[in-house]
């Protein structure tokens, strides 16, 4: 199975990162952590975009606040489809980052999920590696058969739970 990397431009994005290595763990996904900024070691950034392919890497997340040029800069130099997580900040609350995400020029996409959103990122990484790995769209199958009947076993319980 292809490998997800998942790129932080600072470790204090490691947080929301986490989710996404457990998620990615409990679908029996390979993994490799780095730490790369846009703009303090574009030569590495770029660097490991260009590898990416043949050191056996298959989907590309990417995770930064503020400017949040990360994904973007990472999309440029790959064809591997990058999935850009905008990390909340204290100055604009995420907003910038989710822009910043979105606003990608035509021909170089970046797949953007919410402010934060590590578990997606893994999960839609999940997808895009499970068109060609049947085993893992099985176990995304049963993902969501499991969390829809979490759901209804709160439903179930929610009407007793409203009158107390």
């Amino acid at each position: 199975m292809k490998k997800v990397g998942i790129i932080m431009g600072s470790d204090s994005d490691l947080p929301i990162l986490k989710k996404t290595a457990s998620t990615l763990r409990s679908l029996g996904i390979p993994y490799e952590t780095h730490v790369y900024s846009a703009h303090r070691t574009p030569a590495e950034a770029r660097d490991f975009a260009l590898n990416a392919r043949e050191n056996g890497f298959g989907v590309l997340i990417c995770a930064a606040g503020m400017a949040a040029h990360l994904a973007g800069a990472i999309a440029a130099n790959t064809t591997l489809p990058v999935i850009g997580i905008p990390c909340k900040s204290n100055t604009l609350d995420g907003i910038d980052a989710l822009l910043a995400t979105v606003m990608m020029p035509s021909g170089i996409p970046v797949a953007a999920v919410a402010i934060d959103g590590g578990v997606n990122a893994a999960l839609l990484s999940a997808q895009i590696l499970a068109l060609s790995e049947p085993e893992l769209a099985e176990k995304l199958d049963e993902k969501r058969k499991k969390d829809a009947e979490a759901v209804l076993e709160k439903d179930a319980g929610i009407a007793a739970r409203i009158e107390e």
